[in-house]
């Protein structure tokens, strides 16, 4: 959490659904590394508060722990989510030339659900590249990323959101 927060305050849990409130900035992560995988993350925000609607699934987060770390980020802003973030100075082939803080954009349209719907956010991690597929539909891919293995964790940044359900599995 920014200036190492009590995160009590902003996450929780009742009846096992993750609750965000968003502040202060942060972010939880699994305690081992991961590579080669495909992270299934159910969420939605309750509600809209403008510039203030935002998360993301950070993969790939590299140490040392602290806002932003080293990793991508497959973008759970409102409006936005598909986009995929290299922070902190990761780079990928579609990122070389872009600005630091520019996303690789969706490659469409947003397929997001309305307030209150729950999305299905889904990263693929295969090698050296990242994909994104929002509620079914393949929304974005990075290739040749300079990370290909670290902790997964969940960004609080502004959206107040709840998670049902997380899952992991191996790319096969």
């Amino acid at each position: 959490m920014k200036d190492n927060a009590d995160p009590r305050p902003t996450w929780s849990v009742t009846n096992g659904v993750i609750r965000c409130t968003g502040t202060p900035v942060g972010y939880l992560r699994t305690l081992q590394n991961y590579r080669d995988f495909i992270l299934t993350v159910e969420w939605r925000f309750i509600k809209i508060t403008p510039k203030a609607d935002n998360t993301g699934v950070l993969v790939h987060i590299q140490p040392p722990d602290k806002v932003w770390p080293l990793c991508i980020q497959n973008q759970g802003k409102s409006g936005r989510q598909g986009d995929l973030f290299l922070m902190a100075g990761a780079e990928a082939k579609e990122h070389k030339g872009m600005n630091m803080n520019a996303p690789v954009p969706m490659r469409g349209p947003p397929n997001e659900n309305p307030i209150g719907y729950w999305n299905t956010n889904v990263t693929i991690c295969a090698g050296t590249e990242v994909e994104a597929v929002i509620n079914g539909k393949w929304e974005n891919e990075i290739t040749e990323c300079t990370i290909s293995s670290g902790f997964i964790g969940i960004q609080s940044e502004g959206g107040d959101i709840e998670i049902r359900r997380m899952y992991l599995e191996p790319v096969k």
